[in-house]
């Protein structure tokens, strides 16, 4: 019988080959994003047959990575996060718009992948509220994507919009 040291089982670990799909449950993202990452040059990967493997190790590099998000999303982010703030203040009155706006989306969005993720928006507003708080507030790809497809239109009035893109404008410009 052959003994296998600690060592040993993490390098075999590390080089442990996964699917996109996979690798999208570790990085929280959808498959396309892990397909992108790929694509790009950010994720490498083999095939096998006409299927993409990656390393367990190099999608563990992308997830610990910390890149500064873009300026749109650091933007949408502090928008987010004012409608979080709105949500936790007043939540059935957030979430009934909320669901008002997905039936619509819903209407115009029955397939691809928009429609995949307002089924997400759908699963996570019949759930509880700590978890959409999360999504609002998140800098993970996952997240990220949510937040392109969001039913929270009109939450914030014109005003409070402003007023939350002129300080982040300020905090921005100062460096923060």
């Amino acid at each position: 019988m052959r003994s296998v040291t600690i060592d040993q089982a993490d390098r075999a670990e590390s080089e442990e080959l996964l699917t996109t799909g996979e690798a999208a449950a570790l990085l929280s993202a959808s498959r396309q994003t892990v397909v992108n990452l790929c694509n790009s040059g950010v994720l490498p990967f083999t095939t096998v047959g006409k299927h993409r493997r990656i390393r367990r190790r190099d999608v563990e590099a992308v997830r610990t990575r910390k890149e500064r998000p873009s300026r749109d999303q650091r933007r949408s982010l502090w928008l987010n996060m004012a409608v979080a703030g709105r949500l936790v203040v007043d939540p059935n009155v957030v979430l009934d718009l909320a669901r008002i706006n997905l039936a619509k989306l819903e209407e115009t969005h029955s397939r691809g992948q928009a429609a995949h993720w307002l089924r997400e928006w759908r699963r996570l507003l019949d759930g509880p509220t700590e978890r959409i708080l999360e999504v609002l507030t998140s800098p993970t790809p996952w997240a990220r994507e949510m937040r392109q497809n969001s039913p929270f239109a009109g939450v914030l009035s014109d005003d409070e919009r402003m007023r939350v893109l002129t300080a982040f404008r300020e905090n921005d410009r100062a460096g923060g």
